[in-house]
């Protein structure tokens, strides 16, 4: 019977034991990967900065929304605490975000060469390709040389300059039927409508639906790829099938007029689908993600910016009068008062080309009150905005490939 209660005792003990060294190996491991993910391993020297907690690191504080026209209150906060340049923990990768101009200029230009292209999951899930390293530079070369060719200076020159004014005057005219309008929407519609006009050929006015507001994806594509009802990811890939199945429905109209008709439009989606027959990469998906990706560049930032300098002209009527006066002299000096801008008038708005500089831009809203009530010269912008703490060379913060 003693033997037995031995034998209990040492097996308790024994169990004991075990427990606590397997907790100790957890512990152990635990803390391990802790500092590991701290102080993940690098061949150089990392930069300062917090991965936050294992696996969603910060990415939380980094996805809260802000309506402030400053610096988003994540990078701020770690500008001041680390500096331009800090490592820390998004969606689950790795980063180093940066906010020093000169660097980031150094990344774009070794684009291929000591770094690589990276987007994150959500991006790359919207998108849905996947290109190689090797084949992305030559793409790149292709696709910036094929839209120069259509909106570069000397299109803007002979036929851009003109479209734009014919479709701001109908959106103005447009806008003083009506009450109030919300501007970034009015905005987006009016060079979404134009840019699907003069690159595609296509009249808006054949579509039941706006579908420039299907098209309203930065906000989701910076999320976690969360493929649930009710998340902005979600949201986000119900608006890609039906952007992608409007687009093709475009390309597929197109192609059936050129075996049928034998009619070329001669814009953009022409010059793809002919260019099928030389550059292997070029399928109907590219052209479709193509197009998508020309009709996002070219109204997502440029609505944004000019809502952004509505909101600051309202605050500052003696810039609006010197706009007025300079616009007023370029219609008294036509002998038509009724015609069209020319590229000459255009680049003789010396006010009007400093105020739309994203260099002003961003300033205005730096300065409250800058102007004295008795000023009467006005001579320059940088008389109304002198505080230049935004640099006119790329500046801009990256993350990831930036």
């Amino acid at each position: 019977m003693l033997s037995l209660n031995i034998l209990i005792n040492v097996h308790k003990d024994s169990i004991t034991i075990l427990g606590l060294i397997i907790t100790s190996i957890v512990v152990i491991s635990f803390l391990h990967y802790l500092y590991r993910w701290s102080h993940p391993k690098c061949n150089g020297k990392l930069p300062p900065g917090s991965m936050g907690f294992p696996l969603i690191g910060e990415t939380l504080e980094f996805l809260i929304p802000s309506r402030s026209l400053d610096i988003p209150h994540f990078l701020k906060k770690r500008i001041a605490k680390y500096g331009k340049l800090f490592r820390t923990s998004l969606a689950g990768r790795q980063v180093i975000v940066s906010a020093d101009q000169e660097f980031n200029h150094y990344i774009f230009q070794q684009e291929g060469k000591f770094v690589q292209l990276w987007y994150m999951d959500s991006f790359s899930a919207f998108f849905g390709r996947h290109i190689d390293d090797t084949a992305f530079a030559y793409i790149h070369k292709y696709s910036k040389k094929t839209i120069l060719s259509y909106i570069g200076t000397e299109s803007l020159k002979e036929k851009l300059l003109s479209k734009i004014e014919i479709i701001v005057n109908q959106g103005l005219q447009s806008w003083s039927t009506k009450a109030s309008i919300e501007v970034k929407t009015s905005i987006t519609k009016m060079i979404f409508d134009l840019s699907l006009k003069d690159l595609f050929s296509y009249d808006t006015a054949m579509c039941d639906e706006n579908m420039s507001e299907k098209f309203g994806f930065l906000q989701g594509i910076m999320c976690i790829p969360l493929n649930i009802p009710g998340t902005a990811f979600h949201t986000l890939m119900k608006n890609q099938k039906e952007t992608k199945r409007f687009l093709t429905d475009i390309l597929h109209e197109r192609l059936n007029k050129r075996e049928n008709e034998r009619r070329r439009q001669g814009d953009l989606l022409d010059q793809l689908i002919d260019d099928m027959e030389t550059e292997d990469f070029i399928t109907e998906d590219f052209i479709v993600y193509f197009m998508f990706s020309v009709l996002l560049a070219s109204f997502e930032t440029i609505s944004a910016a000019v809502t952004v300098a509505m909101i600051f002209l309202t605050d500052q009527p003696l810039v609006i009068k010197e706009l007025t006066e300079e616009h007023e002299a370029i219609l008294k000096s036509r002998e038509n008062t009724t015609s069209s801008l020319t590229w000459k008038e255009y680049k003789s708005m010396k006010f009007t080309s400093q105020l739309v500089h994203p260099h002003y831009l961003i300033t205005i809203y730096k300065v409250r009150k800058i102007f004295s009530n008795n000023e009467q010269q006005i001579l320059d912008v940088s008389d109304y905005f002198p505080f230049k703490t935004i640099s006119q060379k790329k500046n801009f913060f990256g993350t990831g490939n930036g």
